[in-house]
């Protein structure tokens, strides 16, 4: 059996190294595997093909400004997807998530299904049945048509206009008539969004939690971690985030990390903060900035290291950090966010309603001092839960 993956990135950020893993398990179970992706660094492995090149990438994005229609465009590199689809003669294409501006969403939705080519669709995130929004969050326009979109310069970064409902009626059109569609989401949330969106009308929805290299994610030896922070016995909490942002309104939630730390500033508390930051700005003593974690045996050993994990987005529909944390052994708190409360092991983690600090912090104190867990039990639980393993031999049943 010949599979073929489209994603944005190969083998970084949290798609790429999910499409990476089951490419890796697919070798391993003696099937074909071949990865078409549209931006990053270009790579020699073989069967893996780079479609985009960035300048044109970095065109489309631009174009899309004035435009409105961040879905589209892309001629020149959709063309050569479809080459390399044609040539290398898939029985199955996995679609995971799509939407760097390198392909155009529309026209390769469009010929797999004229083509009559098996596609499973993996919702990563919103968009593909919003038809715009990566996360609609308490909108449901989507489901009707996104009449006069409030968000549209947020969302599509459009300098003029509101192509949201043209989007929405392109994006339903591709879909119409797509016979044997597979639509997997990566929780029960997510799931539960995509059966209201008429772009999926008769086709069949699946869920398959997102895995993780347990070789990688796991309990470390911390000893240099703890001779560097814990200089006077303190209790470590880990944040990680792509961005560290502190406006009220960023979807991660940056603002109430900075209002846990204010209300934790008495406690023999650090908190450790993973993301990417901008220079100067003020946090509270109790606060270390790490900046960005790129090396993932580094950021486990952060997580090994943790006392607690928290998580503060306003939406998730999965959370990576959840299964990391996890699967180190450090139990999560955080906001319900839609799929965390869902995903993680109930016993090893608690979500309070998003932007209760009080209840944050009293959960917090719970899990620092009252409750006693084994972090190998945690770890050994999620393990059996997220591996990569485990999805792998979840998406091949689906092929």
């Amino acid at each position: 059996m010949k599979i073929l993956q489209i994603n944005c990135v190969y083998n970084k950020g949290s798609t790429g190294k999910i499409m990476y893993d089951i490419h890796s398990e697919l070798l391993k179970s003696g099937n074909e595997s071949v990865i078409c992706y549209g931006r990053g660094a270009k790579t020699t492995d073989p069967s893996v093909y780079k479609v985009c090149s960035e300048i044109y990438s970095k065109f489309n994005n631009l174009l899309s400004r004035f435009t409105g229609l961040e879905y589209g465009g892309c001629h020149f590199s959709t063309s050569k997807l479809i080459s390399v689809i044609k040539r290398e003669k898939p029985d199955t294409v996995i679609v995971h998530c799509i939407n760097g501006y390198f392909v155009n969403i529309y026209n390769i939705i469009r010929f797999l299904k004229e083509s009559k080519i098996k596609t499973v669709l993996v919702l990563h995130a919103e968009f593909m049945h919003t038809a715009n929004c990566s996360h609609a969050m308490d909108c449901m326009k989507w489901v009707s048509g996104c009449e006069k979109c409030a968000r549209y310069k947020k969302e599509s970064k459009s300098l003029f206009f509101d192509r949201a409902r043209y989007s929405w009626n392109r994006m339903k059109k591709s879909f119409e008539g797509f016979e044997g569609l597979k639509v997997v989401s990566v929780s029960p949330w997510l799931k539960s969004r995509a059966e209201q969106s008429p772009f999926f009308k008769g086709a069949e929805q699946h869920v398959v939690l997102n895995g993780l290299d347990t070789t990688v994610f796991k309990q470390y030896d911390t000893s240099d971690l703890e001779l560097k922070y814990k200089t006077n016995g303190e209790k470590i909490i880990f944040y990680v985030t792509p961005k560290f942002d502190l406006s009220p309104d960023h979807i991660k939630g940056g603002y109430y990390l900075l209002e846990l730390a204010k209300r934790l500033q008495n406690e023999n508390i650090k908190l450790l903060v993973a993301g990417q930051y901008e220079k100067g700005i003020n946090v509270p003593d109790n606060v270390v900035l790490l900046g960005r974690v790129s090396n993932q045996a580094a950021l486990a050993k952060y997580y090994s290291f943790s006392d607690l994990t928290v998580l503060t987005s306003k939406r998730e529909t999965f959370s990576m950090v959840c299964a990391e944390s996890l699967s180190c052994g450090t139990p999560v708190i955080g906001f319900k966010a839609g799929a965390p409360e869902q995903i993680s092991i109930e016993e090893f983690s608690s979500f309070v309603e998003y932007g209760d600090v009080d209840g944050l912090v009293k959960e917090t104190k719970k899990f620092l001092y009252e409750k006693e867990l084994s972090c190998e039990g945690i770890s050994k639980q999620a393990h059996i839960k997220y591996s990569k393993e485990r999805m792998a031999e979840e998406y091949i049943r689906l092929l």
